[in-house]
């Protein structure tokens, strides 16, 4: 570990190459960090695994002072401070959950300029005795992660994080920055203006994440599916999200039984449990974690090879965000998920039994409806994601369900007015489940009940099946010509249905078909492996590696991620020369482990 701040050089690409291994900076990171490192205020807007921790990281170690890192997550900063401190850098945190003793030390290094980062969460940073200890001591920098916590817009609003507008006045002279991984534009807007940011430099990139292959189905047998869906992804860490605590203490007890090693993660476990089975998570690298929306948010684990929904998120940003903690590492990552009609009825009532204003509900009610028509589109998935955070995309990324195995089109004006007639004849008190019985000319009980086989529309849908007339509901709701009452699933009609009845609007639907998972798994197996003896050796490395994350109570890419030692695998270094060049190798994990890795590659020889 360093012994002070000035024990690191305070050029920006000399920090980058000698503390944290790299040879250059990515993208704008270079623009972003010599901006804040002169003292210039920053809004970063980088997706994930865009590299958003080293903009703050190194312009901190090339000022004078600490750095303040404000974090919404105790394990994300206990993550990053162990991250930082393999690295020989001085970090620490003060949160809730270190003992006494921890915390005066960290006060002790603090006073004596001994510290380079510090992470705290938002609401310890706002106390007045925080102002109070921190008098006398130097800042370099105030930073901001997830920032779209402070938006009552973004899907993970913090009412804590709105305490950070006072910064300018409290901390004068200090620069800050304001990161996120997902915002669209309404959310940047007010994340400038709630931090007080109206003069910050913006940055923003590109928020494709391109190894990511997105594939969305429609729910047929939930768990069949998924078991198909991770068949493709046998030895892989992933995430499984649930809606409910229920669903995800059920979902993994299945999981378990069939083979897959699952823990679940919800709000409702106790406090121990839920971070033992996070730890295990972040240390095991053949586990699947099964979860509420209550896991994620900064989890930096880099080889989570994909994330399933089993139930509709809230939102575009949700969806992002969720399935943005899969291949952070680069190397290709899938995101599935299989969705239904009930759980647009299920967010609706979320929405309207929640406690959020009147105008906030309408803006989720809205987001919610954007997720939809990107779950019916029948265009490329990245094209319709990225639309929504106001990026052009030219479609066709070939690596999507709907670019991989395009969908036909057919011209459903004639289907939607039996739909909606059949909706409006039966009184728009049933749910889609009725509707179709009716239309399919089904004498069920409830049919005879309330005498709907009387009705004119009673049979006139055989033309199609089930199963297709299932897809012209979901898609009627997704444009908008058909809403959900969430108490008792009732379809209701839009005013916009009027224009199909009188002719004046054209309905065009896509046609379902089933993924072809096979031509999926075998691309995403062949991107990934390497060339036979490199990937004995990466195995032989990786397996050094989990024995030192064992030792030390780590998770393994804490020691080097899998991209290191791909890279050392392909490069097959033999001495400790040709090993600082390996990306991600800086001078501290050089002389830590240098010497344990270098016997793994002399054992296989040169390349």
């Amino acid at each position: 570990m360093l012994e002070s701040l000035f024990d690191i050089p305070h050029d920006p690409e000399e920090i980058l190459r000698t503390v944290f291994g790299h040879q250059s900076f990515r993208g704008q990171q270079e623009e972003v960090v010599r901006h804040v490192a002169g003292g210039g205020d920053a809004v970063v807007l980088f997706p994930t695994g865009a590299g958003k921790s080293m903009c703050y990281q190194v312009p901190a170690l090339a000022r004078k002072g600490v750095g303040i890192v404000v974090s919404p997550l105790i394990a994300l900063m206990r993550d990053q401070v162990e991250a930082l401190r393999q690295a020989g850098v001085n970090a620490a945190t003060l949160n809730s959950s270190i003992s006494a003793e921890e915390s005066t030390r960290t006060f002790r290094d603090l006073k004596a300029g001994k510290l380079d980062l510090l992470y705290v969460a938002p609401e310890r940073l706002v106390l007045p005795g925080f102002k109070s200890m921190m008098q006398g001591v130097p800042i370099a920098l105030i930073a901001i992660d997830e920032a779209h916590c402070v938006s009552q817009w973004g899907h993970d609003f913090r009412p804590e994080y709105r305490e950070l507008s006072n910064l300018a006045a409290d901390y004068p002279g200090v620069p800050r920055i304001a990161l996120t991984a997902t915002a669209d534009p309404t959310t940047r807007e007010d994340i400038i203006e709630r931090l007080g940011l109206a003069d910050a430099r913006v940055f923003t990139t590109s928020f494709d994440r391109p190894n990511i292959s997105y594939s969305i189905v429609e729910r047929d047998n939930a768990r069949a599916q998924l078991k198909s869906f991770l068949a493709r992804h046998t030895g892989n860490s992933g995430i499984v999200y649930c809606l409910s605590r229920a669903k995800v203490d059920a979902t993994a007890e299945w999981l378990n039984k069939q083979g897959v090693r699952a823990l679940p993660y919800h709000a409702g476990m106790n406090a121990r449990e839920r971070s033992a089975n996070q730890d295990a998570f972040l240390k095991e690298e053949q586990l699947c974690l099964v979860a509420t929306v209550a896991f994620g948010m900064g989890i930096d684990k880099p080889d989570v090879r994909y994330v399933a929904h089993l139930d509709l998120p809230s939102s575009i940003e949700a969806y992002y965000q969720e399935t943005g903690r899969a291949g952070r590492d680069g190397l290709p990552a899938e995101a599935w998920m299989c969705y239904g009609m009930s759980d647009v009825a299920q967010r609706r009532r979320m929405i309207d039994e929640g406690n959020a204003p009147d105008d906030v509900k309408r803006i989720e009610h809205s987001k919610l409806t954007a997720l939809l028509s990107v779950c019916e589109t029948p265009e490329c998935r990245r094209k319709s994601i990225l639309a929504h955070f106001g990026e052009r995309h030219a479609g066709n990324c070939g690596n999507c369900d709907t670019c991989l195995s395009p969908v036909e089109t057919w011209d459903g004006s004639g289907a939607a007015i039996k739909a909606l007639a059949a909706i409006y004849r039966t009184g728009q008190r049933f749910g889609a489940g009725h509707v179709i019985d009716v239309l399919l000319g089904k004498q069920t009980d409830k049919v005879t009940q309330f005498s709907h086989q009387d009705q004119p529309v009673f049979g006139q849908g055989r033309d199609l099946d089930q199963r297709s007339w299932q897809s012209v509901f979901r898609q009627l709701t997704a444009m908008g010509l058909v809403s959900v009452d969430h108490t008792f699933g009732a379809l209701h009609l839009t005013e916009e249905a009027r224009a199909v009845f009188k002719g004046e609007r054209k309905v065009t639907f896509r046609r379902d078909r089933p993924r072809k998972a096979t031509e999926t798994r075998r691309a995403l197996q062949n991107a990934v492996a390497l060339p036979g003896p490199a990937q004995a050796l990466f195995d032989a490395l990786r397996a050094e590696r989990a024995q030192i994350a064992k030792a030390q109570g780590v998770p393994p890419y804490v020691v080097f991620h899998d991209t290191t030692l791909r890279e050392m695998a392909m490069d097959r270094p033999q001495t400790m020369a040709e090993l600082a060049t390996i990306s991600g190798i800086g001078e501290s994990k050089l002389k830590r482990y240098g010497a344990e890795f270098l016997a793994v590659l002399r054992a296989a020889g040169p390349a």
